[in-house]
């Protein structure tokens, strides 16, 4: 297969990249800034159907692997620049790829859409406005892509790993308070976790296999505490974490929600409801059965005492 990965220097992009070569096939990337390895600049937020089509013409496949910060507050209403950021992209790209007669591609997705089709009850499209936008980004890239290009969306969890300094784009403020000596504290609730390199052989599976289906990814379901703890252990200052009541938590974050509205202000998250999702357990199943330890102590390594680690750079291309 010949395959464009667009977000190609990103954390998740470059282990696409990766198991595309191992296993045989061709891979060609784009990201909106120089990084070694990428083959052409691209902001695929602006870039033209005509501009995409060009760049896919030949290939057999593609790979749409950016993404937004859903919790940086925006001034009121968010909604528009989250479909720019999110929906129309991919719109564009799967436009081009139907023109150019493309017979597979992947979208790297949120696992709340996993959980929207889950529990409808929660109302999560209706509370969020990233969550909405991720569920159009599905159905509206479908549409664009026709009956006969199958767009396989992978249902991502957090995402552990690294790529040459390329990280989560959450992992600093988590690696400096874990090596911190503040106390550390957890709500009752968990989320799925994976590698990146185990999302990149479920993406190039899904590309094999020409794959349209909905994909969860998970290799391990963590407790909150189990997961900061460990990442305590892994970066050499394992201690006790203390569970907060769940009172506290929905507190905290409602006066989130309620600050940002005074400021006229909106995430794509909302603070006022993520109470609910923090203190759920946001677990998948299956998962894979793939180790998640080494990723994790790939994002938040053990160095000597003179040493100081390169963290928390944003992880999109």
């Amino acid at each position: 297969m010949r395959i464009l990965v667009v977000g190609g220097s990103g954390l998740i992009g470059a282990h696409v990249v990766d198991v595309l070569r191992e296993r045989g096939h061709a891979a060609t990337t784009a990201a909106r800034t120089a990084h070694p390895g990428v083959d052409h600049l691209l902001d695929a937020g602006s870039a033209s159907v005509d501009e995409l089509r060009a760049l896919l013409t030949g290939q057999d496949g593609v790979v749409y692997a950016t993404r937004t910060d859903e919790q940086r507050p925006l001034p009121k209403p968010i909604y528009p620049e989250f479909r720019r950021d999110n929906v129309e992209p991919v719109v564009r790209l799967l436009t081009a790829a139907r023109q150019e007669g493309l017979t597979r591609a992947v979208v790297m997705g949120s696992y709340y859409t996993y959980f929207d089709r889950l529990h409808p009850q929660w109302r999560l499209a209706e509370r969020h406005t990233y969550i909405r936008c991720r569920l159009e980004q599905a159905r509206e890239g479908r549409d664009a892509a026709g009956p006969g290009l199958p767009v396989a969306v992978l249902e991502l969890p957090f995402v552990f790993g690294r790529a040459g300094d390329r990280l989560p784009n959450w992992a600093g403020p988590l690696d400096r308070w874990a090596r911190s000596r503040t106390p550390l504290v957890a709500p009752t609730g968990g989320s799925a976790a994976a590698s990146a390199r185990s999302v990149a052989e479920v993406a190039v599976d899904a590309l094999e296999q020409a794959s349209g289906a909905d994909i969860p990814v998970a290799d391990e379901n963590l407790a909150w505490d189990d997961m900061i703890g460990r990442i305590a252990e892994a970066v050499g200052r394992r201690r006790r974490v203390t569970r907060l009541p769940s009172g506290a938590a929905k507190a905290a974050l409602r006066l989130g929600g309620a600050m940002q509205a005074l400021g006229r202000k909106e995430s794509g998250v909302n603070p006022s409801y993520l109470a609910d999702l923090l203190l759920a357990d946001l677990f998948i199943e299956p998962t894979t059965g793939r180790a998640l330890e080494p990723a994790l102590r790939e994002t938040f390594p053990e160095l000597p005492s003179s040493g100081a680690p390169v963290v928390g750079r944003d992880t999109r291309s």
